[in-house]
């Protein structure tokens, strides 16, 4: 018996087609529309998901637990046995400075929008120059050991510098 693809079909019973509510009376799921008869479920735009008729809700009852720093910096975490991996495979070009574009063209800087951090996981051999917005100190020694350089963001002066300045003019006074 030969296939032919015009009587190709799907097995019987296997594509269900979907249930037409409100199709008269004959059709099973007429008048109600299978949403029983009143009630604010079987009106349209009900979306009570949690609700316990002003009860407190459990998800409100239950302890809250940890803290989300809202001031946390979002880094794209990359590993140096990674980066070593990327030169290896000529993903990565060694000769140019490897920063946050460089990694995300190649596909390890995934997200990160403060940046790339460097880590010392994984053995690096290749001398290579990096511009990111922070690393370990395992990471830079790494790169040096190699003959590399990391170049990081220079770091501010802790505080917003009004207060360090009104310090200041307040001594000046004084003496």
């Amino acid at each position: 018996m030969t296939i032919k693809l015009n009587d190709l079909r799907d097995n019987a019973g296997a594509r269900k087609g979907r249930m037409r509510v409100g199709r008269g009376i004959g059709s099973g799921k007429g008048k109600t529309a299978g949403r029983g008869q009143k009630g604010q479920k079987a009106r349209s735009g009900v979306a009570i998901n949690g609700f316990e008729g002003g009860q407190m809700p459990l998800h409100m009852r239950i302890p809250k637990r940890g803290f989300n720093n809202i001031f946390a910096k979002d880094f794209a975490i990359v590993n140096l046995g990674m980066i070593q991996k990327l030169v290896d495979a000529k993903t990565l070009d060694a000769k140019a400075v490897i920063d946050h574009a460089a990694l995300k063209a190649a596909g390890v800087a995934r997200g990160g929008k403060d940046g790339v951090r460097l880590l010392a996981k994984g053995e690096l051999t290749a001398k290579l120059n990096f511009k990111v917005a922070g690393a370990s100190k395992g990471a830079i020694e790494a790169v040096e050991k190699a003959g590399g350089k990391v170049e990081l963001p220079e770091a501010k002066p802790a505080g917003d510098g009004k207060r360090a300045t009104r310090k200041a003019e307040a001594a000046a006074k004084k003496a």
